[in-house]
Order: structure tokens, then C-alpha cells, then sequence
């Protein structure tokens, strides 16, 4: 059998870690024993332990209260619930009916537990917001003149070397200079496959190192690393109500007014004019005061967002405050930029063509040996595609780059020219095949770059590059749709390019050949058509239409400043499924705010209607009052759930 024991220390984090809880225990106690003490005579006993419940359950309310009341000149929730409890035990005192300073102390209990409960339920979304905060180690492990030794995370400088062994936590961002591995980088992205790095690869703080030992360069202060600054933003949207919190906020001050003023009149008006008497009005007035009062509708918009944007860090989706989550639930248009997001990004190759008496494999090594030497994107796709099918590539020497046509060289003493038809036919004597020619425009028709390879006088076939589109992408666009948001293309390619790509996509609204400036007239464009209209970017290129759109939107771009700074939300993954992620989060967000928003004025409504009609004690009014506020607070913690 397993015992459990429980030291001073534990006891004292338990009281720090839930101080509402404790006080709501107290209050309980002293009720309990300050009603039995009433059951038996003990009336002494009993109007010295209530008092106490009343001191212990609502210290913190009334504080609270006073406070608002003294700084703000303003009245809120928890003034109303102590001034109904205080009037309770008043009216019992003055009529000797003792059951209702019990009635007040019950009100306060109640009031204490739901306090309780709405601080656990805000701690399960503050635990999920603070786990990010967990996904550092406190130590690195630092080589020093060939030693490793362990020092903590806030003592790195730049330029240190960091050893990381299969399994453990990336202590701080930085770069690789030795060994390669597989990382999962869950805890950024949200994506649970692993990525391969090697060296000259920057890895992530919190990330986890797969099978392979790891030496790495620090290149930022700990404090700049990602993690950090998606934790810092994380607290800034904690922090920051929403518009919609905000005015409730105002009306919740406003409407306590006219609760204090309704309960003044409900005491006056029956028993000056009605002939009723004082002590029924005024507890009449007291129960009214506690159900009118707008404690479930406070409570629901901030948790349900708070849990969204829980919710949303842990699958690589970062908004910046409550207000983007709400917004991105209404979009009714996404705008996205073209290349490097709708696309991969980089060009590769996508069709070769050789003319007869040339293998491919040949044609591929020979102008591969050649492009080794440029820098040019579409030289590298060359290469890249090269090495991917494990090619050998032809060593060349002489290579020239001819900017704005082309490159050449020699491979085994032979002339090779790779470029432009118009580039190559001036550099050879014999005319090009007029069906390459055919087959080369009918690919740039495409929206595909070409180039020709020539070997001495004779040409050797045509290889076709192009930013691929995502894989994901066609699936994005048509669940974008199931959502109800129309989906546009900005780009500053040329609109031959875009209207391919966004044939493939399926988006029949293109904007082509956009500089960045002409991208914020587009948006504000749409933005009179759609109203609410979100822009996906690079957060680099877009970083005016993001900021100019109702939701920006970056992706794929951790550790990238000015994406952090620019766009409302951040999908740290470099997927275009993460924003469908976001858009329904958002929508079940809003979805579960008006249904805690409808039922919190239903219950308000229907304890007013039975006070009046039928007539309920205070605590029942207190009950149904409080039992509500539970139940929307719980409400919005649904959206913890993935």
C-alpha cells in the first residue's frame, strides 16, 4: 500500500500556488461549524465563527473591490457579491433571523469556490502557455580549449562552442560546425517529423537532437534566441485584452451602476409605495443584486482566447494577442504572395529534353560540371538536381559566367555553353533545331525558365527550371473555400508565371507584376471588397502588406525579425496546412465565445425572471449565478483541446 506524506515545504507551495483554494476550504470550515453551532443553540459559537468565513472567503473580493472603487471610482462584480453578503448578515443581525448571516456566508463560499475554480481553470491555460518556457535546459555544455565543461545558459558569449549528444535539449540557437543529425523541432514548429541539419545549419533552442553528436557555434545572445522571443510574445498576448474583452470591460462598469441603482429603487419603491415590508424588499434586492450581476459574462471571452492561443503555440501557431485569434475566425479572403509560399521557394529542375545521340544523364553531368562554378539560382538547381540523382559531375575548368545569358567552360577539352537560345545561337554556326525551339518556348508558355546546353557547335537538348508548387498547397486552397474565404494570388512575377500556378492551384484571382507598395493598393483594394482580409508572406519581401492587411500572416520563417515584428501570426512550420489550422481555430474560437456570451445573459435573464415571478432564497440566486460563471469559464478551456 503507498503512503503519501506531505512536508512543510509542500504545504506552503500549495498554499502560494492556490491561495483561492485555501481561503474557499477555510471559509467552508468556519461556515460548517458556525451553522452546527446555530442547529444547537451555540448562537455565541455561531456568530463568532461566520464572521470569520466571511473575513476568510471574501478578503479577496472585497479588497479587489474596494480597490476599483477607491482608484478607478468605479464598481465591479465582486463589490456587488460583498455588499449582498454584508446586507444579508445586516438583515439577520437587525431581525434576530440568524439563517441569513448564514445565507451571506453561503454566498461568500460559493463565491470563494468559483473564484477557485476560475483560477484553476486559468492555470491549466497559463501551465500550457509556461510549458514553452520549460523547453530550455538551465546548462550548456561548453568545449574550452579541447575540455568540456557546464555552465549556465545566461552565461554563453558569441563564438562559444557547444556540444550536444544524441537525445539532449539544443541548449540556445546556434549553428552547426561539426557532425549532422536529425532534430525534432516540435517545440517550434509544431511538426513531430525530425529535420535533417549539418553543418552550416542554425538549430533552435528546445529542439531535440536526434541520433547524432553535435558541435555548435553560438551567433546571438541566449536572450535573442527564438524560443525566447516566442515566449515573450506569447506573455505580450496574454496580457493584452482583445476589443471585445475590453468592452466588456466598460459595460460591465456601467451596467454595475445600474445594478446598485435597480437594487436602491427594488428597496424603496415596494415599501414606500406598496406597503410591503423593509426586510423582504431589501432581501429581495440583495438576491437581485447577486444574479443581475455579469460575473459569466466577464468570464466569457479571455479564457476561451487564452486557451486558443495555448492551443495555438503548441502546434507552431503563434498569435500575438486575442484580437488576431478573433480576427483570423472572420476572415472572408486570404491574400498570398507567390514565391516561397503558395511555392517552394527555389527553383528546380523539371524537364530535360536531349536531342537524339545525347543521354539525359550525360547532358545533366555535363552542364551540372559547368553550373558548379555559379551562384545563380538556376545554375544551383542544375547541380542540386544533379546530386540528388546521383550524378558524377564533369569537372570543368575555364568557366566564364556571361551575366544576364548565360555561362561557359570546358569539359574534357570541349566548349560547353549553357544559356539563352539567343545566347547560344551567337556563339555557334550551326542553326538551332527549330522543334527544341518549339518545345523551349511551349515551357517558358508555362510559366518555366529554360536554358540550352551546347556542346562545341552542336546543341544538346534544352533543361526546363521552375518554382514547384507546394504539395500541400491545392488541398489549402480548397479547404480555404470549404471555410468561406476566397483565395487570392500576389506576386511580382510576370503573369504568364502567375496564371500557370494559379491554374494548378485552382485561384482564379490573380494580381501579377506587384511591387511591394502596389501589394499594399491591392490590399486595401480588397479589403473594401471582403472586408476582412488576411495576408500570407515572408514576412521579409511582404512586410507592408502584412502590416497594412486586417491579419498578417508569416510563415516558415523562424528566426526571422522582421516576421516576428510584422505579421499578427506567426505558423513557425513551413506548411500551408498550419493556416487552415489557424483560420478554424480561430472560428471555433468565436464559435465558443458567442455561446458563452448567449448562455451568460440566458442565465442572468432566467434567475431574473424567477426572482421575481417566483421568488428564489440567496443561496439558490447564488448558486445559479456562480454555477454559470463556472460553466462558461469552462467552456472556453474546450479550446485547450487540439
Amino acid at each position: 500500500m503507498t503512503s503519501y506524506s506531505f512536508t512543510k515545504p509542500d504545504i506552503r507551495r500549495f498554499v502560494a500556488e492556490h491561495p483561492d483554494a485555501v481561503a474557499a476550504g477555510f471559509c467552508g470550515l468556519f461556515l460548517l461549524f458556525g451553522w452546527l453551532g446555530l442547529t444547537r443553540g451555540w448562537v455565541g459559537l455561531a456568530l463568532l465563527l461566520l464572521p470569520v468565513a466571511y473575513v476568510v472567503g471574501g478578503y479577496a473580493s472585497a479588497k479587489s473591490g474596494l480597490t476599483t472603487l477607491i482608484e478607478e471610482k468605479e464598481f465591479d462584480v465582486d463589490l456587488l457579491m460583498i455588499v449582498a453578503a454584508l446586507g444579508a448578515a445586516a438583515l439577520g443581525l437587525w431581525k434576530r433571523e440568524y439563517h441569513l448571516i448564514v445565507d451571506g456566508a453561503v454566498l461568500i463560499l460559493i463565491f470563494a469556490i468559483s473564484g477557485a475554480l476560475e483560477g484553476y481553470a486559468m492555470a491549466r491555460t497559463n501551465r500550457a502557455i509556461n510549458s514553452l518556457m520549460r523547453l530550455t535546459p538551465d546548462t550548456a555544455r561548453v568545449i574550452s580549449y579541447g575540455q568540456e565543461k557546464e555552465i549556465a545558459i545566461n552565461q554563453l558569449q558569441i563564438g562559444d562552442k557547444l556540444l550536444v549528444k544524441p537525445g539532449e535539449l539544443i541548449p540556445t540557437d546556434s549553428i552547426i560546425t561539426e557532425g549532422a543529425s536529425n532534430l525534432n523541432e516540435a517545440s517550434i514548429t509544431g511538426e513531430s517529423l525530425p529535420v535533417e541539419k549539418t553543418i552550416g545549419d542554425c538549430v533552435y533552442a528546445g529542439t531535440i537532437n536526434g541520433t547524432g553528436a553535435l558541435v555548435t557555434e553560438v551567433h546571438q545572445p541566449p536572450e535573442s534566441s527564438l524560443i525566447k522571443r516566442v515566449i515573450r510574445l506569447v506573455e505580450q498576448a496574454q496580457n493584452e485584452a482583445p476589443p471585445s474583452q475590453l468592452f466588456i470591460e466598460r459595460f460591465e462598469r456601467v451596467y454595475a451602476k445600474v445594478i446598485i441603482l435597480c437594487g436602491i429603487v427594488l428597496i424603496t419603491v415596494p415599501s414606500i409605495f406598496l406597503n410591503q415590508d423593509w426586510e423582504t424588499t431589501i432581501y429581495r434586492a440583495l438576491i437581485f443584486l447577486v444574479v443581475a450581476s455579469p460575473c459569466a459574462l466577464m468570464a466569457a471571452i479571455m479564457p476561451t482566447l487564452l486557451s486558443g492561443i495555448a492551443t495555438g503555440a503548441r502546434n507552431g501557431i503563434l498569435f500575438k494577442s486575442g484580437a488576431d485569434l478573433e480576427m483570423i475566425g472572420n476572415v472572408s479572403a486570404v491574400a498570398f504572395d507567390k514565391t516561397g509560399t503558395l511555392t517552394t521557394g527555389q527553383p528546380c529542375v523539371v524537364k530535360i529534353i536531349s536531342l537524339d545521340g545525347c543521354n539525359v544523364n550525360s547532358l545533366l553531368e555535363i552542364a551540372a560540371g559547368v553550373e558548379s562554378y555559379s551562384e545563380h539560382p538556376i545554375g544551383q538547381a542544375i547541380v542540386k538536381y544533379a546530386l540528388d540523382n546521383h550524378l558524377n559531375i564533369a569537372p570543368a575548368t575555364n568557366v566564364v559566367a556571361h551575366t544576364g545569358f548565360g555561362i561557359s567552360g570546358e569539359v574534357d577539352s570541349k566548349q560547353i555553353l549553357i544559356g539563352k537560345a539567343s545566347f547560344i545561337q551567337a556563339q555557334i554556326s550551326i542553326p538551332i533545331n527549330q522543334d527544341l525551339i518549339k518545345q523551349s518556348t511551349s515551357l517558358e508558355a508555362e510559366g518555366k525558365t529554360t536554358v540550352l546546353v551546347a556542346e562545341n557547335n552542336q546543341v544538346l537538348g534544352v533543361i526546363a527550371v521552375a518554382d514547384t508548387v507546394r504539395s500541400e498547397a491545392a488541398l489549402m486552397v480548397k479547404r480555404l473555400r470549404k471555410l468561406g474565404a476566397s483565395v487570392i494570388m500576389l506576386t511580382g512575377d510576370n503573369e504568364r508565371t502567375a496564371l500557370h500556378i494559379a491554374q494548378q492551384l485552382g485561384i482564379k484571382e490573380v494580381y501579377a507584376e506587384l511591387l511591394p507598395e502596389d501589394k499594399v493598393t491591392v490590399i486595401k483594394g480588397l479589403q473594401r471588397e471582403y472586408k476582412t482580409v488576411a495576408m500570407v508572406g515572408d514576412g521579409i519581401n511582404d512586410a507592408p502588406a502584412l502590416a497594412t492587411a486586417s491579419v498578417g500572416i508569416a510563415m516558415g520563417v523562424a528566426g526571422s525579425d522582421v516576421a516576428l515584428q510584422t505579421a499578427d501570426i506567426i505558423l513557425m512550420a513551413d506548411s500551408l496546412e498550419k493556416l487552415v489550422v489557424a483560420i478554424e481555430l480561430g472560428k471555433r474560437a468565436t464559435r465558443v465565445v458567442k455561446q458563452n456570451i448567449v448562455f451568460a445573459l440566458t442565465s442572468v435573464l432566467v434567475l431574473l425572471v424567477i426572482n421575481f415571478t417566483a421568488g428564489i432564497t440567496l443561496p439558490l440566486g447564488v448558486i445559479g449565478h456562480e454555477g454559470s460563471t463556472v460553466l462558461v469559464t469552462l467552456s472556453g478551456l474546450r479550446l485547450l483541446k487540439k
